[in-house]
């Protein structure tokens, strides 16, 4: 699913949208659809399965695990580091 949808989606809600990430939106989504906000973090079972995103949670998990997931966390620490 790409972001322009999520901002569609994300806009029915209410839901800000700006600045935030695919993960971070999609909760947030989640949890105006009465889901947990969980996307991501299934490894082998999930038992959300009204959820629309199940599908995509399954992809995004194996990312974490793999070790692939890109996070702003980096980003964060190397301007911490550059202020000290």
């Amino acid at each position: 699913m790409k972001m322009q949808e999520l901002r569609v989606i994300a806009k029915q809600y209410g839901i800000n949208s700006f600045g935030k990430t695919k993960v971070n939106l999609i909760r947030e989504i989640q949890i105006a659809e009465g889901n947990f906000d969980c996307f991501g973090s299934a490894v082998e079972y999930c038992d959300q399965w009204g959820c629309r995103y199940r599908p995509l949670c399954f992809d995004e998990a194996k990312k974490w695990v793999r070790g692939k997931h890109k996070t702003g966390a980096t980003k964060v620490s190397k301007r911490k580091r550059r202020a000290s």
